[in-house]
């Protein structure tokens, strides 16, 4: 499936980021270097946002405050398929507390994007690709998509054409714009 070209934001710094702390969908602050993350995005942004392509952007606090840092209030839609995957009962646990206490599943999940969804209570990965799918499907032009790091090595790896496998091994970096256009990324400085 062809998508629309996206430019796709993952959210700054966050106090539980630097604390290897799960969030899944719970609520952390951004930290000063994800303020400043979430500046160095719209320094990038004043020509694409001139292009008046739609907006989104996850309903986490996370996220609605790096998009509006980072696209310079210009205003954009909330869209519950892209809150960030549902870690169940590990959601505000570090992760050495997960490898204490499942260390068989910590240690055959080497990528977070895999580890999260084995999570006991979890929303599973089907169920979050699925929904992620779902809001691609639902994209009628260029669109630019403020959410998370997981949600984000989804759509990145839906888009490319990646496996399942792939996805979970993409970098997830903050403070950079992910061009998605024609089944490959760029990654914007």
């Amino acid at each position: 499936m062809t998508h629309p070209k996206i430019w796709l934001l993952r959210h700054g710094q966050t106090e539980w980021n630097a604390q290897k702390r799960i969030q899944g969908q719970l609520e952390s602050q951004l930290t000063a270097l994800g303020i400043e993350q979430a500046h160095r995005q719209a320094a990038l942004m004043g020509d694409i946002l001139a292009l008046d392509p739609d907006c989104f952007c996850s309903p986490l606090g996370r996220a609605q405050q790096t998009a509006k840092i980072a696209l310079n209030g210009t205003s954009f839609k909330t869209d519950n398929r892209l809150a960030e995957a549902y870690a169940g009962i590990w959601q505000g646990l570090t992760l050495d507390e997960v490898c204490a206490k499942w260390p068989e599943l910590f240690h055959a999940n080497p990528h977070n994007l895999d580890l999260f969804c084995v999570a006991p209570e979890s929303e599973g990965f089907e169920a979050f690709r699925e929904r992620i799918a779902d809001f691609l499907g639902d994209l009628t032009g260029p669109s630019i998509i403020v959410a998370h790091g997981l949600l984000g090595q989804v759509i990145r790896g839906l888009t490319c054409g990646l496996e399942r496998s792939e996805m979970g091994a993409l970098p997830n970096q903050q403070g950079c714009v992910y061009l998605l256009e024609n089944g490959s990324e760029q990654v914007l400085e």
